[in-house]
C-alpha cells in the first residue's frame, strides 16, 4: 500500500481506524478510543490478528517498512491479578475476630 501523504488521512476499511500521513513518515493513528499512536502500535494490537487474505489485502498497515520496529509496550498489558477471596483465606489479619 502506498504512502499516506503528509496533512491528509486515510480511514482503514478492515478497522476504521483513521491514519494521518506526517512529514518524515511516522504516520499518525487515530483510534477510536484513547490517545494517538504509531503504526506499530496498531499492527501489535490489531493488525497482525488478521485471519484472511482479503482482510489483509484491505488493510492499510500491512507494509513492514511503514510501520516500523514495534516494542513491548506497543502491545496489550496483561490484565492484573484479581483477588476474590475465594482461597479460603481470612482476609487481612484481625477482620472478622470476635476478640473485639
Amino acid at each position: 500500500m502506498a504512502a499516506i501523504p503528509p496533512g491528509s488521512r486515510q480511514c482503514c476499511s478492515v478497522c476504521q481506524v483513521e491514519i494521518q500521513g506526517m512529514v518524515g513518515g511516522n504516520d499518525l493513528v487515530h483510534f477510536s478510543q484513547g490517545a494517538p499512536g504509531t503504526r506499530a502500535k496498531l499492527w501489535a494490537r490489531v493488525c497482525q490478528f488478521l485471519n484472511s487474505d482479503d482482510k489483509r489485502s484491505r488493510c492499510l498497515n500491512q507494509d513492514v517498512s511503514q510501520r516500523g520496529t514495534v516494542v513491548q509496550s506497543d502491545y496489550y498489558d496483561e490484565a492484573p491479578a484479581i483477588n476474590l477471596g475465594l482461597g479460603g483465606a481470612a482476609g487481612p489479619a484481625g477482620a472478622g475476630s470476635a476478640d473485639g
